[in-house]
């Protein structure tokens, strides 16, 4: 890994373990979840009825851009990974869409979040997670191991997207797909633009446009590949439900 891949994948873990103590949001999006709570949950908010289900250490630490696991579709007795998965807010949400016969995992990178989505997963009672020390670089599952992959404004913080969309096509079984929540740019504006309107950990300047993530997804072996915002972050950025499905 090039030493400016390295640099950046330790300022975003040293962001995300200042998060785990409740250190707040990411960057300048406006993410938190006591913002509306009773908004569209594709405007990448939760309901209040998802946020009663789960202990409040996993929403208060909820540092995401949208609600994956309602754009997911998740249905009972599925395999589910969440790229990123900090508190586990989406994780826990996840474990009850797959009931007893689903099972979710949780990978994340940061040892403090890690930690205080176990003390969640515990709190909650829920059998059927499990959370991995990792990165969503080189992802410690098997070859077709999972039926659904979400992740929720984690991807634009990766320094290589293109590592991301071909591990997350390799663990998928065949005609597995994905439901996320992410930052997009315009295809108008250039990196240097995207990195004008916010740093990398505040979830703006890694972010791919909408051209590139389509690219790049069909690249890694996805079709049916669609991207819908659902509300401005800063001025040419988007948040974005994506959807693919993997090749059968």
């Amino acid at each position: 890994m090039a030493h400016q891949e390295v640099a950046i994948r330790e300022k975003v873990r040293e962001r995300y373990a200042v998060a785990a103590g409740g250190g707040g949001c990411c960057g300048p999006v406006s993410c938190t979840p006591d913002q509306s709570l009773d908004s569209d949950l594709t405007a990448g908010t939760y309901s209040s009825t998802e946020l009663s289900a789960i202990p409040s250490g996993a929403s208060e630490t909820s540092l995401g851009c949208g609600n994956p696991t309602a754009v997911a579709e998740l249905s009972a007795g599925e395999r589910v990974l969440d790229l990123g998965s900090g508190g586990g807010i989406d994780v826990l949400l996840s474990a009850r869409r797959v009931g007893p016969d689903g099972f979710v995992y949780g990978l994340d990178m940061t040892d403090e979040m890690l930690d205080l989505a176990r003390r969640n997963a515990a709190e909650a009672n829920a059998t059927n997670v499990e959370f991995l020390k990792g990165y969503i670089e080189e992802i410690p599952l098997d070859d077709n191991e999972v039926d659904v992959v979400i992740s929720n404004c984690v991807i634009n913080l990766s320094a290589d997207k293109h590592a991301v969309f071909e591990e997350v096509n390799r663990v998928l079984r065949p005609g597995g797909r994905v439901g996320i929540s992410d930052i997009v740019a315009a295809d108008s504006l250039t990196p240097d633009q995207r990195a004008e309107r916010g740093d990398w950990v505040g979830c703006i300047a890694g972010a791919l446009s909408y051209r590139e993530y389509r690219m790049g997804l069909e690249a890694a072996g996805f079709e049916q590949v669609t991207l819908t915002p659902t509300h401005q972050v800063a001025d040419g950025m988007d948040s974005v439900i994506i959807r693919a499905v993997k090749a059968s």
